[in-house]
């Protein structure tokens, strides 16, 4: 399972789990598909940040599929 923390592994669609802003101190994981990418550089080491269909935006710590 890839960590999130490329770019390039990440599309619209993506099936991934994020950590919310809010839960960054070891919080949950909150599954979805993402529909943007925040992230503009190639490598982010907390993970690229996205925004979810539901609107929920996340740093990505897990790629799903």
């Amino acid at each position: 399972m890839k960590d999130g923390t490329n770019r390039d592994d990440i599309s619209p669609g993506t099936q991934v789990a994020i950590v919310l802003k809010q839960d960054q101190q070891g919080g949950p994981l909150t599954p979805g598909i993402v529909k943007d990418i925040l992230t503009s550089s190639a490598h982010h080491p907390r993970g690229i940040k996205v925004r979810l269909t539901t609107g929920e935006v996340g740093r990505v710590q897990q790629i799903i599929k």
